[in-house]
């Protein structure tokens, strides 16, 4: 493993990145989770509409491809 102060640094962010994208999908398969397991159709909407946003900050911000954003909202609608 280098040693040089810019890869030392490149490794901190990284354990960074890697921890809020994790924390991120969690959040993001808790909500799809959310929207299968509704049992009314009230509930379901409501977490529809909220994995539908997050799905899309997700596919915006480049957590997932922006295609299977789009397949994602597809499967669960």
């Amino acid at each position: 493993m280098a040693r040089s102060k810019q890869s030392l640094k490149r490794r901190r962010t990284d354990i960074v990145k890697a921890k809020r994208n994790r924390s991120r999908m969690r959040t993001l398969r808790s909500a799809m989770r959310s929207v299968r397991d509704a049992q009314t159709p009230e509930e379901r909407e409501t977490a529809y509409k909220n994995a539908q946003s997050l799905i899309d900050k997700a596919g915006r911000k480049r957590l997932i491809h922006p295609n299977k954003a789009n397949r994602l909202k597809s499967s669960l609608s």
